[in-house]
C-alpha cells in the first residue's frame, strides 16, 4: 500500500474531516502508543498503519483492504 492509497482508504472509510482527526489524534497501542501520523512520519509502512487503524476502529474485514483498493497480497 502506498501512502496515497492509505490516504484514500482513510478518506473513504472515515470521510475527509474525521479521517484527518483519526490519523492525527487516535493513539494506537499496536503502534507503540503513536498516532498514525507519527507512525508514518517515523517510517512505518502505510499498510501496517492502516491495519492498526482498522483494528482500533473496528473496520469490518470486508473493508480492511481499503474501499476501491485491491486486497493485500498474502
Amino acid at each position: 500500500m502506498k501512502l496515497s492509497e492509505f490516504n484514500y482508504a482513510v478518506a473513504t472509510e472515515f470521510g475527509d474531516a474525521y479521517g484527518r482527526v483519526v490519523v492525527r489524534d487516535l493513539v494506537l497501542s499496536t503502534l507503540g502508543g503513536r498516532t498514525a501520523h507519527q507512525a508514518l512520519d517515523e517510517g512505518e509502512r502505510p499498510r501496517d498503519v492502516w491495519a492498526a487503524l482498522c483494528d482500533a476502529t473496528d473496520v469490518p474485514a470486508e473493508r480492511r483492504s481499503g474501499v476501491g483498493l485491491p486486497s493485500p497480497r498474502e
